[in-house]
């Protein structure tokens, strides 16, 4: 009798502290978890802040006057547009010449 004593409270000791491996495994993971949640609202919130940078970045306006100031681009005017036509002047010059 007395052994199956020792066996029942070997296998009741393993039982605790099987439990309490578990339920500080499972605190553990939990931890890391709402670490995670937390990580993920940064960075959702860090993506929102850059698309509302990028878009305040990418206004017409802006774009405009860096092109003058940076690239020293200006305006297309009429006066320095050319026009290409498409017609009988240039088959004419896609043709190839005949030999006499």
């Amino acid at each position: 009798m007395t052994r199956l004593n020792i066996v029942l409270l070997l296998a009741v000791l393993a039982s605790a502290l099987y439990l309490v491996h578990t339920q500080y495994e499972s605190r553990r993971l939990f931890t890391e978890l709402d670490k995670a949640h937390a990580e993920s609202r940064r960075l959702e919130l860090d993506n929102e802040r850059l698309q509302v940078e990028k878009r305040a970045q990418a206004t017409p306006l802006r774009v405009e006057k860096l092109a003058k100031e940076q690239l020293q681009m200006r305006s297309a005017t009429p006066a320095i547009t050319q026009y290409v036509t498409y017609g009988a002047a240039a088959k004419a010059a896609s043709a190839p010449e005949q030999a006499p």
